[in-house]
């Protein structure tokens, strides 16, 4: 089963060694099982990430392990930059991953062991009873567990954090659901359209830490907009007044693992 990683960049010049000392080692390991691409998105920076990209990774080959880095002319913002990814890759399954190492690269291993035959998506779940936080700003927190909460109640109450970008995609997922937002909507955009077609999630109780190096991308009241006119889609779905999916993509039976 080949492997795609799709890491997002903004901005992140500061955090490339970061990513040789930390992420290339848990790369080059499930490399040895399995076939990997990695395919960073330089989503229009304005440091040194392109270049730094290039230094550490551009020329790099080995068995197994291939990187790509794709390049957006100007910042269209997270989302746009993980469609980019998407499309780009070619794994029967996609991690998508920050690429400040808010959740430990060291997981990625863990992640996939929860993708089972009955699971298409395994999401990052700090907010799961077994997860937890450490030395985020309490803001950014606030808001983060706030829009979880109300898509607990929206969608469905087992699954505990809506808003995470570190997770594990099967191939079927991101050929048959499609997300608009370009800003950090797109996480939950992605995962709640799938699990309103019936794709079945499972949660990885993970620990998200703030960012050692640079600040968040995230524009905290262009996001909170996003998500109440998402929000007030999926109200009217379930009212059948909007559909929020494909034609013809939503089952008649919709279950959840947790």
């Amino acid at each position: 089963m080949s492997l795609s990683i799709v890491i997002p960049c903004y901005n992140e010049a500061d955090n490339i060694p970061k990513l040789t000392t930390e992420f290339l080692p848990v790369a080059r390991k499930l490399a040895a099982q399995t076939s990997v691409e990695v395919i960073f998105v330089d989503d229009g920076s304005r440091d040194e990430t392109w270049s730094a990209l290039n230094a550490a990774f551009g020329k790099f080959a080995e068995p197994n392990l291939t990187f790509r880095i794709e390049k957006h002319a100007v910042n269209q913002g997270l989302g746009a930059a993980v469609r980019t990814g998407l499309a780009a890759s070619q794994g029967d399954v996609v991690v998508t991953t920050d690429s400040d190492g808010t959740y430990i690269f060291e997981n990625i291993p863990q992640l996939l062991a929860r993708l089972t035959p009955d699971v298409d998506i395994v999401t990052a779940s700090p907010y799961h009873p077994q997860g937890g936080v450490e030395n985020v700003p309490a803001y950014r927190l606030f808001f983060s567990q706030g829009s979880s909460m109300l898509y607990r109640i929206l969608v469905d109450a087992r699954v505990h954090t809506y808003t995470a970008l570190f997770r594990a995609y099967r191939r079927s997922v991101i050929t048959h659901i499609t997300f608009q937002s370009n800003g950090f909507l797109c996480n939950t955009e992605l995962m709640v359209k799938a699990m309103l077609a019936g794709f079945k999630v499972a949660e990885f109780p993970a620990v998200l830490r703030s960012r050692q190096f640079g600040q968040s991308k995230a524009k905290i009241i262009r996001t909170i907009k996003e998500h109440l006119k998402f929000q007030w889609r999926i109200v009217l779905h379930h009212l059948r007044l909007a559909p929020l999916t494909n034609a013809g993509m939503l089952k008649q039976n919709i279950q959840w693992t947790s």
